[in-house]
């Protein structure tokens, strides 16, 4: 990635990173209400392949979405460094507490670690670009060591994708940094190529194309190693294939390149077509949702998911089904955070979150 560590100061805000986060939540939905639904992805087509390829992809353009946020936070607030960090520590705090109540009922929750991703990048957030690329590839070696000396099943029934211990200390400290969900070991990488990302001129069309044409290779290139080292190795042994694997769970070092490098691509893409839909006069339909993903985030979970089990539909659904009910919550979405952002700037969670950390 190319090296730029003065961190440029912009204060106009980019609106294609609020739709690139629409995105990210469209993604979200799909792939939450699919594991609650207990989707069957089976002689589903295109449904399936699109399903497929969200799991993992959503999140990790959530997470790489929060590294340019805080990237970009950092260099609006390096005047007041101690501020920058004061504020910063609150959030992580908040997202903790809303993370673990989000637990008490979706295992999934991403919250959480976010809590944790940011701690560790605040600390990170002044050093050097060429530093942030060396822990990047180190948090990949490193998780595939773990893999094999440590036992990556503890906790999980993979028959229902249930997590058992995860209120020990024992169980939390694995599954936070290990074998969670979204574990700091390796997921960590995403929010720091996002802060490489923040260091960069996205509003130049030249660096725009540079990330479009780099990250597509990146994706391109490591999906192709990953179908021919699995293939190649899966023939000797079945368990070492999964060290190639690009699936999210577990997270190994070509599912990082690959769900990092699609991220780009879309957040790329995403800037692109923010001016396009502006002159169209569609992009506030999408950008203001995208400016409440926390608040709609929290509400997929309570209402979203509350209204699929009051319609007893978490005993085994088709991708219809689930591609249906996601339509409809992010229909509902789209209306709610146009209507509240007449009366309000930002939302629910979004001011109770500001008004607790600043």
């Amino acid at each position: 990635m190319q090296q730029i560590n003065s961190v440029p100061v912009r204060y106009r805000r980019l609106e294609g990173l609020d739709l690139a986060r629409f995105i990210a939540l469209i993604g979200m939905v799909i792939v939450n209400f699919s594991i609650v639904m207990e989707a069957d992805y089976k002689n589903s087509g295109l449904l399936e392949v699109l399903a497929s390829g969200l799991q993992g992809r959503a999140a990790a353009l959530f997470v790489i979405l929060a590294g340019i946020g805080l990237g970009l936070a950092a260099a609006r607030g390096q005047a007041n460094e101690k501020k920058f960090f004061i504020i910063q520590s609150k959030r992580a705090g908040f997202l903790l507490v809303i993370g673990l109540l989000n637990m008490l009922i979706f295992p999934a929750d991403i919250l959480h670690y976010y809590a944790f991703y940011f701690a560790v990048g605040m600390v990170c957030i002044r050093w050097r670009s060429s530093a942030l690329i060396t822990i990047i590839v180190t948090l990949m070696a490193v998780f595939v060591v773990m893999v094999i000396f440590l036992d990556y099943d503890a906790g999980w029934d993979w028959d229902n994708y249930s997590y058992s211990g995860f209120w020990t200390l024992s169980g939390f400290v694995r599954n936070l940094f290990f074998n969670g969900w979204h574990p700091v070991i390796p997921w960590l990488a995403f929010l720091l190529w996002g802060i490489l990302l923040a260091r960069l001129d996205l509003y130049n069309t030249r660096i725009r194309l540079w990330l479009l044409l780099s990250h597509s290779l990146l994706f391109i290139m490591a999906s192709l190693l990953s179908f021919w080292l699995t293939g190649l190795v899966s023939s000797y042994d079945a368990e070492a294939a999964l060290l190639f694997s690009t699936e999210p769970i577990p997270p190994m070092p070509l599912y990082i390149m690959v769900g990092g490098g699609a991220a780009v691509v879309v957040i790329v893409l995403c800037l692109m077509l923010a001016p396009i839909l502006k002159q169209l006069g569609f992009q506030a339909w999408f950008t203001r949702a995208g400016r409440q993903t926390l608040t709609l985030y929290v509400a997929h979970i309570y209402i979203g998911m509350g209204i699929l089990e009051a319609f007893d539909m978490f005993d085994g659904r088709d991708m219809e089904t689930v591609m249906l009910a996601s339509l409809l919550f992010v229909i509902v979405s789209i209306f709610y955070a146009w209507i509240w952002h007449l009366f309000f700037k930002h939302g629910p969670l979004e001011s109770l979150m500001r008004k607790l950390t600043t």
